[in-house]
């Protein structure tokens, strides 16, 4: 349950500490003293946006904080887990935030989280429930929401979404080859027919560009490449005093010194195999050099290769291999261009196998639907005529429709307010008190099964006094009984049945506005149930009304 609320310098709350307990707490106070601001506070804590302008004038930052005591923290010890952070110690659960000019800060337990991981926490902390949120049973969605929960078709849901996410897969790819005008179609399919047969005509390949550019280079300078591969030749073996001459030379005094010192014989080798190497390199030089074609024809056809390298990168890829790989790319999309037609019928054929599985997973949720809704609906009527609908009826329709996300039903919550009525459409005929009363009605029948802790009903009574009032105030008592209910109302039907009564005020100090919360105890509760009864002057026979109403109620509880 939620234990503490802090509040500081938000709106017109300067600083105030308010503590709940379980059961019933009843939240009242005059119109504008500021009771919807614990509301705003607490919907701060559980995810809402916040802006500066919610600072109290005059100052730099507000900051709420709440404190919550959980005796099951199974659902929240997911939700922490799941965002990063450390199970409840002890149940204990401290949600603070600091709003500042330009800044938001936001912590769990001490630690820093993102408003998505804050609204999660919300999402199984607290039930809200405000003054126009009646409406929303109104909508057909929100109606299979409720009837979900309550029938908890969580496994049957998720068969069914796993089947209908099969299904529309295959539906995008059917209508996005649908999508393609034929005229665009064939525009495109030449398109890529011409990359395709560019590249491929091409044959490029890495090596060859390599091979190509050094070939084209040696030709561009063949001229001086044979100039110095003369040079070579000339200096080793042909000119006057060439190295050849040299080493032969040298070769025949070290046949004469090996007579007179043996030890010559190793250097007259190693000179012999200095003349092998060099006529080896003389005759690879010419070789090299007489295999040079030099011919305008042979010039032409590298002109053309380099070209034809160039021209494709510039416009296909920055390399060969990227050029490659992109007109790979091409092909494929071209192939399945010019399959999309056998292609569009075998999807068609794996959908109709789909739809056969999600017709099942639908009609299995269905069934589980329709084993509940008339549970939902004696349990919703008997609710209602606690809370003044005493020939009411309230029932939930179940229609086929096309296939959807949440499955293959329509629902239609139906209500007949009075005897001798037709069951007709909620959102026809019930007036918004009518509406606050079924949502309350709902709300009873379901929280006998939330796991949600804490539910905050704000102003649910709108619209609706006297006896009805009363048993609206009891009808909260009993759902208290099982989770602790935080209500702001103007009712002292309502006021009188709570457990916890807190009376929030306002005052005025030196030209400024303060909001005050008041624990109301045996004393002082009777006076502000009175005012309630009666306004401002309330008199001894309010005043006495109102005990006894406190009275009756204690007792009728």
């Amino acid at each position: 349950m939620l234990r503490t609320l802090k509040i500081k310098n938000l709106a017109l709350v300067d600083d105030v500490q308010v503590g709940f307990n379980a059961g019933l707490n009843v939240i009242t106070g005059e119109t504008g003293a500021g009771k919807s601001l614990m509301i705003g506070a607490l919907r701060l804590l559980l995810g809402e946006r916040a802006d500066k302008s919610m600072i109290r004038s005059g100052e730099t930052s507000c900051s709420v904080h709440a404190e919550f005591g959980l005796e099951n923290t199974r659902q929240i010890d997911a939700v922490l887990a799941d965002v990063g952070l450390e199970p409840c110690d002890g149940g204990l659960l401290i949600i603070r935030r600091v709003i500042t000019e330009s800044s938001n800060k936001t912590t769990v337990n001490d630690e820093s989280v993102t408003l998505n991981a804050l609204k999660r926490l919300g999402e199984v902390l607290v039930d809200m429930h405000g003054p126009y949120d009646h409406q929303s049973l109104l909508d057909q969605n929100v109606q299979l929401d409720i009837l979900d929960a309550f029938g908890q078709v969580d496994a049957e849901k998720k068969a069914y979404a796993a089947e209908y996410e099969k299904y529309r897969a295959l539906q995008k790819q059917i209508d996005a080859l649908n999508a393609d005008n034929e005229e665009d179609l064939q525009r495109q399919i030449e398109f890529l027919d011409y990359r395709v047969n560019e590249i491929e005509t091409a044959n490029l390949n890495a090596e060859e560009e390599t091979e190509v550019e050094e070939e084209h280079s040696r030709i561009a300078n063949s001229q001086h490449v044979i100039e110095l591969a003369n040079g070579v030749v000339q200096a080793l073996t042909e000119g006057e005093g060439c190295a050849f001459d040299g080493l032969v030379a040298a070769q025949q005094a070290l046949n004469q010194l090996i007579k007179l010192m043996p030890d010559a014989q190793e250097w007259h080798d190693e000179i012999e195999t200095a003349v092998t190497s060099v006529q080896e390199v003389v005759r690879s030089v010419e070789n090299s050099a007489e295999g040079i074609d030099g011919s305008a024809e042979r010039m032409q056809w590298l002109d053309d290769r380099l070209t034809t390298y160039q021209t494709l990168k510039r416009k296909y890829g920055a390399t060969v291999e990227e050029v490659l790989e992109n007109g790979q790319t091409w092909k494929q999309q071209l192939t399945d261009l010019r399959g999309r037609d056998a292609r569009r019928d075998e999807l068609r054929a794996e959908l109709a196998v789909v739809f056969k599985s999600l017709e099942k997973a639908g009609e299995a949720l269905r069934a589980k639907r329709e084993n509940v809704a008339d549970n939902l609906s004696e349990r919703v009527t008997r609710e209602l005529v606690d809370i003044g609908f005493e020939h009411g009826f309230f029932d939930v329709q179940i229609n086929a429709c096309e296939p959807g996300p949440t499955g293959m039903d329509l629902i239609e919550f139906g209500f007949a307010p009075n005897a001798g009525e037709d069951m007709r459409p909620l959102r026809v005929i019930a007036s918004s008190g009518e509406i606050s009363r079924v949502m309350l009605a709902t709300k009873a029948v379901l929280a006998k099964q939330d796991q949600i802790p804490v539910l905050v009903f704000d102003e649910i009574d709108a619209n609706i006094g006297g006896e009805i009032g009363g048993a609206v105030g009891r009808k909260l008592a009993q759902v208290a009984e099982s989770h602790q209910l935080i209500c702001i109302t103007h009712l002292p039907q309502v006021a009188a049945c709570g457990t916890t009564h807190l009376a929030v005020s306002k005052r005025v100090e030196d030209g400024r506005t303060f909001t005050e919360v008041e624990l109301l105890d045996a004393e002082s509760r009777p006076e502000e149930v009175a005012r309630m009864l009666g306004g401002k002057d309330s008199t001894n026979v309010t005043l006495q009304h109102a005990k006894e109403m406190l009275e009756q109620t204690t007792m009728g509880l």
